[in-house]
């Protein structure tokens, strides 16, 4: 069978994460830098994906079903490389009318869910970058995605430099210390 032609074939996702102690006052930084709101805050729910054999997570890749209020996306992430010390993979994602037939369409192909996590998200722009402002169970992070030049200028403007610069997933940050889904108590949902 012949490839399709005239479809986009995904990007490279290059970013960075950095830990803040203070979301308004990103918010603010980032207003101050030149940065738009691109989306208001909003609630995101995230389910992996993998064979009972891990097969994806032994060879670096990644299948997400994300919620994001009424918008629904199916992500494949390839294996993480560092480029000028920033996390570099391959994403190719595409919207989904139905996150639950898209869900049984993985279960039945034989994909199982394996971690689920949860955070609000917050969406800035400027140029060809993007920014997010997460928060997550496990802390508050600003993300920032582009070309390395554009990412590290940007940093540099926000004050981080970088040694602030972190390339784990939450995924891997959450499972250093925890054990489960990283999702929010009941109680603590903001």
């Amino acid at each position: 069978m012949r490839p399709l032609s005239g479809f986009p074939s995904g990007h490279r996702e290059i970013e960075i994460k950095i830990a803040i102690t203070n979301v308004t006052a990103m918010k603010r930084k980032l207003r101050t830098a030149g940065f738009s709101l691109v989306r208001r805050r909003i609630h995101e729910w995230n389910q992996l994906y993998d064979f009972p054999d891990a097969r994806l997570r032994r060879t670096g890749d990644a299948l997400r079903l994300r919620r994001a209020g009424n918008v629904a996306s199916v992500t494949y992430k390839g294996k993480r490389r560092l480029t000028l010390g920033m996390k570099d993979r391959e994403e190719i994602e595409t919207t989904v009318s139905d996150a639950g037939a898209a869900a049984m369409v993985f279960e039945r192909l034989g994909l199982r869910p394996t971690f689920a996590y949860e955070k609000y998200r917050t969406t800035y722009g400027r140029g060809k970058l993007a920014v997010v402002v997460d928060e997550t169970p496990i802390g508050d992070f600003v993300e920032i995605e582009g070309d390395p030049a554009r990412i590290l200028r940007a940093a540099r403007r926000l004050g981080y430099s970088d040694s602030d610069f972190i390339t784990e997933s939450y995924v891997e940050l959450y499972r250093k210390r925890h054990r489960g889904d990283m999702v929010f108590k009941k109680e603590l949902i903001r």
